[in-house]
């Protein structure tokens, strides 16, 4: 399986991520031509995370994204369905506590965080609203959700380019970069068929959140939104 289809099915989605771990994070740097960095930080200012919180950084991959929240005095867990982003992340970053978990069943109890995130990984879940209620589930009363994402260029000029470059661009470099060029085409095709920022918002408010608004970053490139327990 070299890359999963918009159905989205778990098993595929999980092996193509195991295809391309090694290269992942290094990947993204140069397709996003530096941006993911800043994303990153962004969302590491959006949680928030305090010393003596616990929180759950769900599709973290290689635990590239988690590292923050523990420099911050959190515990963290870093929890992913591919097996082969935990297995590089756990080599690379030995101090985090990584888990195996669907997004729409997590092996964790009610209540059990002060803060939930996801990045770049609810786009590729099977049910958004299962995975959302899931989030729901496991934070505590008061708690806080971070949703970081690909979004919707509010700009139309500017979105039509950057339409351009996902469709024409990004698979072309791909090719030269990745380890599974043919992954980075799902990618792309997911992106395009994602909501925009207010079909999201609708979409966690639905699944039992309150207090929903959202930020762009890179004129809507990426939204980060917000939401409480």
């Amino acid at each position: 399986m070299s890359r999963a289809s918009l159905a989205k099915k778990p098993h595929e989605v999980a092996e193509m991520f195991d295809g391309v771990a090694e290269r992942y994070d290094l990947t993204n740097d140069l397709l996003s031509l530096g941006q993911a960095r800043l994303w990153r930080r962004a969302v590491a200012q959006a949680v928030d995370a305090r010393p003596g919180e616990r929180v759950l950084d769900l599709a973290a991959g290689t635990g590239t994204s988690s590292a923050p929240f523990q420099q911050a005095g959190a515990s963290v867990v870093a929890c992913d369905f591919s097996l082969g982003m935990l297995e590089v992340g756990h080599d690379r970053n030995p101090h985090l506590d990584f888990v195996a978990g669907d997004a729409t069943r997590l092996p964790f109890r009610d209540a059990s965080f002060d803060a939930v995130t996801i990045s770049f990984g609810l786009r590729n879940v099977e049910d958004t609203t299962a995975a959302l209620r899931e989030l729901h589930r496991v934070t505590k009363p008061g708690g806080r959700l971070l949703v970081c994402e690909f979004s919707h260029p509010t700009f139309a000029a500017f979105r039509t380019v950057y339409l351009e470059y996902l469709m024409r661009a990004l698979p072309a470099i791909a090719s030269k970069v990745a380890s599974n060029p043919d992954a980075y085409v799902y990618l792309a095709e997911s992106i395009r068929a994602w909501p925009d920022q207010r079909g999201l918002a609708t979409l966690i408010q639905a699944s039992g959140w309150s207090k929903v608004a959202w930020r762009d970053l890179t004129g809507g490139i990426v939204t980060l939104h917000r939401a409480t327990a």
